[in-house]
C-alpha cells in the first residue's frame, strides 16, 4: 500500500535508508549529525511545499520517495528508496509513478534528481524511466565521501544532450529504436533487431557527441523520452557549411503527438547555431517521414529506386532531400 508519509514513520524510513546503503561499501548514516529532517520527514516535505509518500507492507515501511519544487516549473525528485528484498517488484516504479503525477498535476516542466554514484541499480532505474545524467557531479562533503550525479528530465520538450547524457539514455534510445526498426523503418536495420546491436549503436553515438561528430536531440512527451534526431556535422573538410540528418526516430506510441515536427525545428535550430545551414537527409519513399519532410519545406533531390531492404525481404526506394536554412 503506498500512503502519504507521516512524521511517526520516522523510525521505518531511518530503517529502510539505513538498509539501502548498507549495501555499498562507504555509505554511512548518522541520522542526528546529516539528516536530522528525517525525524519529521512529512513535515519537512511540507514545509517546502512538497509532499511525503511510503510504501508499507504488515505494518511495515517498505519504500518511500518525495518531491519539493526548486523554482518555477522544476521539481526535484528525493529520497527514493525500496526494501532491498523487494528490488525489481516494480514497488519502485509505482512510487515513482505517483511522484510524478503529482507533480505534473502541480504544473511541472521539468524533473530533477540527484543519486550516488555509487548506486548503480538507482542508475538505470531512473534511466529507463527517461531521466538522463545532467550537468556536473556534486560533492556533498558528507561522512560517506558522497559524490552524486544529476538526473534531469522534462515533462514535454526537446534538449540537447551531451555525451554522458548519451550514454544515460542508452536504453531509451535503444527501446525507441527496436519499436522503429520492428515496424519496418528504414534506419539501417532490419528486425528483429538485437538488443545488444541497438546498445552498441547509442554507444558508438555516444562516442560521436562527445568527440564533437555529432549533435543528439531527445524529446519527452508526457515524462517519457519518446523520440530522438541526430545532426551529423563530421563531414569532409570542404563541406563545413553543411551536415546531415540522421536517425530521426518517435516511439510508434508517441505517434500523431507532433513530436517529429518538433525535433526537425529544433534540430534546424541547432544547425544554424553549429554554422551549417545546408541539411541533406534520406527516408523512404512514401513514408510518413517524407510527408513530414515536405510539409516542413524540404526540398527533393531525388530518388533511387530499390535503394534498401525492407523488413519482409524487398526493396524500398529512398527519397533524398534536402534544405537551406
Amino acid at each position: 500500500m503506498i500512503r502519504p508519509g507521516r512524521d511517526s514513520d520516522a523510525d521505518g524510513f531511518i530503517a529502510l535508508i539505513g538498509a539501502c546503503w548498507s549495501l555499498y561499501p562507504g555509505c554511512r548514516l548518522d541520522v542526528d549529525l546529516e539528516l536530522p529532517e528525517l525525524r519529521a520527514l512529512a513535515s519537512y516535505f511540507a514545509g517546502q511545499g512538497g509532499f511525503l509518500w511510503a510504501a508499507e507492507q504488515d505494518g511495515r515501511i517498505t519504500g518511500m520517495i518525495g518531491v519539493r519544487p526548486l523554482d518555477a516549473g522544476t521539481w526535484e525528485i528525493c529520497k527514493v528508496y525500496v526494501a532491498p528484498a523487494l528490488h525489481g517488484s516494480g514497488l519502485a516504479h509505482a512510487l515513482l509513478d505517483a511522484a510524478e503525477g503529482h507533480v505534473i498535476a502541480a504544473g511541472a516542466t521539468e524533473l530533477v534528481l540527484w543519486t550516488d554514484t555509487r548506486f548503480d541499480r538507482a542508475h538505470r532505474f531512473y534511466e529507463k524511466r527517461s531521466y538522463v545524467r545532467a550537468g556536473p557531479i556534486r560533492v556533498l562533503h558528507d561522512i560517506s565521501n558522497s559524490l552524486e550525479f544529476r538526473y534531469a528530465k522534462p515533462v514535454d520538450g526537446i534538449e540537447s544532450r551531451d555525451a554522458a547524457g548519451a550514454v544515460a539514455a542508452i536504453p531509451r534510445l535503444s527501446a525507441i529504436l527496436t519499436a522503429c526498426v520492428a515496424e519496418g523503418a528504414g534506419v539501417s536495420f532490419l528486425p528483429p533487431l538485437a538488443p545488444d546491436v541497438a546498445r552498441d549503436f547509442w554507444r558508438g553515438t555516444a562516442r560521436d557527441v562527445a568527440a564533437g561528430g555529432k549533435i543528439l536531440l531527445a524529446g519527452w512527451v508526457n515524462g517519457v523520452l519518446a523520440g530522438t534526431v541526430t545532426l551529423v556535422v563530421a563531414l569532409p573538410q570542404n563541406q563545413p557549411h553543411r551536415a546531415e540528418v540522421a536517425k530521426m526516430l518517435v516511439d510508434p506510441a508517441a505517434r500523431r503527438t507532433g513530436l517529429g515536427r518538433r525535433l526537425m525545428a529544433r534540430l534546424e535550430q541547432e544547425a544554424l547555431k553549429a554554422g551549417r545551414p545546408l541539411l541533406m537527409l534520406d527516408t523512404r519513399a512514401g513514408s510518413g517521414g517524407e510527408a513530414l519532410y515536405r510539409a516542413m519545406g524540404w526540398t527533393l533531390l531525388g530518388v533511387v529506386p530499390g535503394h534498401a531492404v525492407n523488413k519482409d525481404g524487398g526493396l524500398d526506394d529512398t527519397a533524398f532531400f534536402w534544405k537551406q536554412l
